[in-house]
């Protein structure tokens, strides 16, 4: 074993050293599970589910870490109140010495840069209006050395445990990737889309420049983004139509920071709401970042960003 071999493995022991440290002590919820954030909550993703109105709704399960935020003032009362939020916690949700402990010795080690790569949820009873949410963090895992596009680094996985009372309700797992930016590449790619089974479909039709759009055989409600089931009716089959992809830009956003290297901000992103009734988002094209507007009209077109990479952009219709 050379000697970098054996400080990459002194490394690794120090960092999973931290594995079953709280990440952040027990906190409440800023808010009880409500009505008016259920209602926003499926306004903003056209979800119609008769389960999540009336005096007996339900919250939509995938709110999970919706009661867990707290808004611009942040969390009061816990330990370590002052350290700074972010990387794998709930936002403003204060971190731990131990959690800044971990990133700290990886910054140290090198890995300065952060991403966040995925999360996991999983339900173990309807939070109902009226709950009070309780929860708190560990750090449930620290990979070893990975070696991706981005660059070699470790991923940490953190464990929010969700609860009414003394009772389980919700477990939320989020993983970022600390690590060490890759040297070698001049151009960093654009990053991927993940792909899953429940998804594919909609990629394979982007890859054929077609933009596809699921519509259920039961009640024939179109949806988007794809879904495994009907979230209007619960129907598992579907088949797709093909958009017309014409549509207005519902909301947008102008990204300033933070930069990425496979970006050049500032640029804008929009929520695009198609003649079908669906709303997708994608970057604006043809027309300067500050000439964006809500109401203007746009086009889809497919971009080919490298010989694998196509996705649809919205380009400024005349």
């Amino acid at each position: 074993m050379d000697r970098e071999e054996q400080l990459d493995e002194q490394l690794t022991a120090q960092l999973k050293a931290f594995e079953g440290r709280p990440a952040a002590t027990r906190t409440t919820g800023k808010d009880p599970v409500n009505l008016p954030m259920i209602r926003h909550w499926c306004e903003a993703m056209g979800d119609t589910n008769p389960a999540y109105t009336g005096p007996d709704a339900v919250a939509p399960p995938t709110m999970l870490q919706v009661w867990t935020m707290a808004g611009l003032s942040g969390h009061q009362g816990l330990s370590g109140q002052g350290r700074s939020p972010h990387q794998g916690l709930s936002r403003h949700q204060v971190r731990s010495a131990a959690y800044d402990d971990l990133l700290a010795l990886l910054d140290a080690a090198g890995c300065t840069s952060v991403v966040a790569t995925d999360c996991e949820q999983e339900y173990l009873r309807p939070l109902r209006p009226g709950d009070e949410v309780t929860f708190d963090t560990v750090i449930e895992s620290v990979s070893d050395r990975k070696t991706t596009k981005l660059g070699t680094g470790h991923f940490v996985t953190t464990r929010t445990d969700l609860r009414v009372g003394p009772d389980l309700v919700g477990t939320h797992r989020f993983r970022i990737l600390k690590y060490a930016p890759a040297r070698t590449r001049k151009t960093p790619p654009r990053p991927r889309p993940v792909v899953n089974r429940d998804n594919a479909g909609f990629w394979e039709g982007v890859r054929r420049h077609e933009l596809l759009i699921q519509r259920c055989t039961g009640c024939e409600v179109l949806r988007h983004p794809w879904l495994p089931g009907c979230n209007a009716c619960g129907c598992p089959d579907w088949d797709t139509v093909r958009a017309s992809g014409e549509g207005t830009v519902y909301s947008y956003v102008v990204m300033h920071h933070p930069p990425f290297p496979a970006f050049d901000p500032p640029y804008a992103v929009a929520l695009v709401e198609l003649a079908e009734g669906v709303r997708m988002l994608g970057n604006v094209v043809g027309v300067p970042y500050d000439k964006v507007r809500i109401g203007l009209p746009v086009r889809a077109e497919f971009r080919a960003y490298d010989d694998e990479l196509t996705l649809p952009v919205w380009r400024v219709a005349g």
